[in-house]
C-alpha cells in the first residue's frame, strides 16, 4: 500500500498521483486515459484498459479418471474455452463422458472436435443471469421435487416416484451456473453493480444454492424408499402424520427462501419455533412403524428425509439477515 495525499488546485479542484511504476507497468503516459469510477463502498477505482476486452480463458484437460470432475471444476471457475486433448487418439467412453457433461452444464457447448480432441466454449454472458433469477428457478425445481416426493410415497405412485428423480438433472444445472456466475462477479466488480449484487450477497446465494440442492437430494431419498415399498400405502394414521410433516417442512424453506430475499428476520426466526413440532411428529412415526413388520422401515428413514428437509430451512432462514450498510 502506497499512502498519497490529496492535493487542492486555486480552482478548488482535488489532485492525487499514482505511482509510477503502476504508470508504467500499464503504458499509461503523459495525455493517456484512465477511468475513474466509484464503488457502491465508496472506494474509487481506476481502470487503464477500460476500454479493453476480456480475453477468453481456456484451460486445457487431459483424460484422466477425474476428467468429468475437471470439466465441471473448469466450468464452475469461468473458464470461457475447455479443451480436452489426448495424446493420441481419444477412447470412445472418454468421448462419451466429455459429451454427457457438456449436455449437463448449461451454456457450454461442442464447438470442435476430432480424433485427439474435443473443444467446449461456454456462450454464456454473466450479465444475463442474475443469480437471484437462478436461485429461485432452482428452490421452484427442488420445492416441487419435494411435494410430489411426499405425494408419491403416501399414494403409492411409483410412476411419480421416478418423475421426481429425473428432475434432479436440472436442480444440478442451475446450482452449477449459480456457482460459476457467482464466482465471476465476485471477480468482477463492475459485473457486481450492474447485477446489483455485493459481494456478501455471493456468499449467502452460494449457500442458500447449495442448501436447495440439498432439499432436492432428500427428495431423492424419499421418493427411494417410496419405490422400496412397491405402491404400498401407508395407515391412516401414517398418512395424516406424513402429510402433517411434510406441510411444517414445506412451508418452512418456502418462508426461509421469502426471508433470504426479503431480509425479514421476524419471518426468518419463526421457522426455527417449528423444531420441537418437527420432532414430536417424526418421534410418532417412528413409534408406530416400530410396530409394523420390517418391511415398513422405509417410512422411517422417508421422514427422516423430510426432517432433514426442515433443518435445511432453518440454515436458508440463518442467511436472511439485514444487508450491511
Amino acid at each position: 500500500m502506497e499512502l498519497r495525499k490529496v492535493q487542492r488546485t486555486g480552482g478548488g479542484t482535488f489532485l492525487i498521483s499514482i505511482p509510477k511504476g503502476w504508470a508504467e507497468r500499464n503504458g499509461l503516459d503523459r495525455g493517456s486515459l484512465v477511468a475513474v469510477s466509484e464503488r457502491v463502498n465508496g472506494r474509487l477505482v481506476v481502470d487503464p484498459k477500460y476500454g479493453v476486452e476480456r480475453a477468453q480463458q481456456t484451460a486445457v484437460i487431459k483424460p484422466t479418471p477425474y476428467l468429468v470432475h475437471e470439466i465441471i471444476g473448469k466450468y464452475l471457475l469461468g473458464y470461457d474455452i475447455i479443451r480436452v486433448e489426448a495424446k493420441d487418439r481419444m477412447s470412445p467412453e472418454d468421448r462419451e463422458s466429455v459429451k454427457q457433461r457438456s449436455s449437463r452444464l448449461i451454456g457450454l457447448e461442442i464447438i470442435e472436435e476430432n480424433y485427439s480432441r474435443i473443444v467446449m466454449q461456454c456462450l454464456l454472458e454473466p450479465s444475463s443471469f442474475p443469480p437471484e433469477k437462478i436461485l429461485r428457478r432452482e428452490y421452484s425445481i427442488a420445492s416441487g421435487m419435494h411435494r410430489d416426493a411426499v405425494t408419491a410415497l403416501i399414494e403409492g405412485d411409483v410412476p411419480l416416484a421416478k418423475n421426481v428423480v429425473a428432475r434432479d438433472d436440472e436442480v444440478d444445472r442451475l446450482y452449477f451456473l449459480l456457482v460459476r456466475i457467482l464466482r465471476t462477479v465476485i471477480q468482477n466488480p463492475y459485473l457486481s453493480e450492474k447485477l446489483e449484487i455485493l459481494p456478501i450477497d455471493c456468499l449467502d446465494y452460494r449457500l442458500a444454492a447449495s442448501l436447495v440442492e440439498s432439499i432436492g437430494d432428500q427428495s431423492i431419498q424419499i421418493v427411494e424408499n417410496a419405490i422400496r415399498l412397491g405402491g404400498a400405502k401407508p395407515t391412516e394414521k401414517l398418512y395424516q402424520l406424513f402429510l402433517n410433516l411434510h406441510k411444517i417442512a414445506y412451508e418452512s424453506h418456502e418462508n426461509a427462501i421469502k426471508a433470504l430475499f426479503s431480509r425479514d428476520i421476524s419471518l426468518a426466526e419463526s421457522i426455527r419455533t417449528k423444531r420441537e413440532m418437527v420432532a414430536s411428529v417424526f418421534h410418532e412415526i417412528e413409534t408406530i412403524v416400530h410396530d409394523q413388520p420390517i418391511e415398513f422401515a422405509p417410512y422411517i428413514l422417508a421422514a427422516s428425509s423430510i426432517s432433514r428437509i426442515y433443518d435445511y430451512s432453518v440454515d436458508i432462514a440463518d442467511l436472511g439477515m439485514p444487508r450491511p450498510i
